[in-house]
Formats: structure tokens, sequence, C-alpha cells
């Protein structure tokens, strides 16, 4: 009576386990493109509605404007995507994959301000956007190439490369990195509006 009931249980427990080794790499899918929606859905927000004075306004003058930030986010993206891209190509050797995982110290390092980096010379602003609107219809675009390309069938967690700063990393990793500095950038545009010099209108 044991060994009948035993069997059945092994086998819920077989199934069980293939299913969450299945929805596993989804639910992790989903829920990097709703963090990638969610930065993009705070940075938008951060600039909707500025005025000419609010959007150039510099806090002093080796500070970035919002503009220089919003410019810096944009032109960050293709940047960033094309080095993504580049590590979804590549498989991680069988020992590798779930070694490169450090989502967490990427969401909370890179968004600490206290931290200052200085920006590579293709990512300075230089008004290449020209207008608030020309900058956001660009940033809307290139999000939507990103999301795109994390919403593909491969596996994030068993892809990778070495990363820039943080050495290897899972393409999952990669992507949270561009989001994270997104979110980045606009606390910086929050620093600006929250200076004592910042236009009321």
């Amino acid at each position: 009576m044991k060994i009948r009931l035993l069997v059945p249980v092994l086998c819920l427990f077989i199934a069980a386990a293939a299913f969450a080794a299945d929805t596993a790499p989804v639910a992790d899918q989903a829920a990097l493109i709703a963090q990638l929606e969610r930065t993009q859905a705070r940075f938008l927000a951060s600039v909707e509605g500025l005025s000419e004075a609010q959007w150039n306004y510099k806090a002093a003058p080796d500070r970035w404007s919002i503009a220089e930030c919003a410019e810096h986010i944009t032109a960050s993206e293709p940047f960033m995507r094309n080095m993504i891209a580049e590590s979804v190509k590549t498989e991680l050797a069988a020992d590798a994959a779930g070694t490169t995982n450090q989502d967490q110290k990427i969401l909370t390092f890179l968004v600490d301000r206290s931290t200052k980096f200085k920006a590579p010379e293709p990512l300075i602003p230089t008004n290449r956007f020209g207008t608030p609107a020309a900058a956001m219809a660009a940033f809307k675009k290139e999000r939507g190439e990103t999301i795109a390309l994390a919403s593909g069938d491969v596996d994030l967690r068993t892809h990778g490369s070495k990363h820039f700063a943080l050495g290897p990393l899972d393409s999952y990793g990669w992507f949270l990195f561009l989001s994270a500095h997104s979110e980045r950038h606009t606390l910086q545009i929050d620093e600006v509006k929250a200076s004592p010099g910042y236009p009321k209108e």
C-alpha cells in the first residue's frame, strides 16, 4: 500500500519540478521586462511638462542639467544594448552558469548616487537631440528595442559575457545594469529639481 501511494507522490514531485524549471526563465523574463518598463515610466515622468528654464537649469557650472541627464540616458541605451546583444549570443560554460548572477549588487550599487563615475567620451552630452521632444522620442524608440531584445527566447541566465565593470555577468544582469543606469540618472534629475535655485516654472 505504501509503495502504491509513494509512486503517485513521486510522479507529482517530478512533474512539479519540471514545471518549475520550465517556468522559472519565463518568470525571470517577465520580472525583467517589468523592471525595464518601470524605469522607463519613471524617467519619462521625471521630464514631463518641464519648461525650457527647468530643462536647461544647471545647479553649478560643473553639474549636468536635466537636458544633459536625459541625453546621457538616451544615448547610453543603444550603447549598452549593443553589448547586451553580444552577450546574448554567447552561451556560458556549464560550470559558469549560475555563478554570474549579480542582480542584487547591480540594483543597489548602481543607484547609489554617493559613488560618482565619469561618463565615457561617447556618452558625454553634446545636445545631440536638440529638443526635449526629440530626446524623448529617441528614448522611447531605444527602450522599445531593448524590451524587444529582452523578450526573446534565449535563456538569459545561461548566456552572458564579461562586463566592463562587474566582470563575468549573465545576460539577465546586463539588462538589469542598463535599467539601473537609467534609474541612476533619473535620480540625478530629481537632485537637479531639489536644487535651491531650480526654477519654479
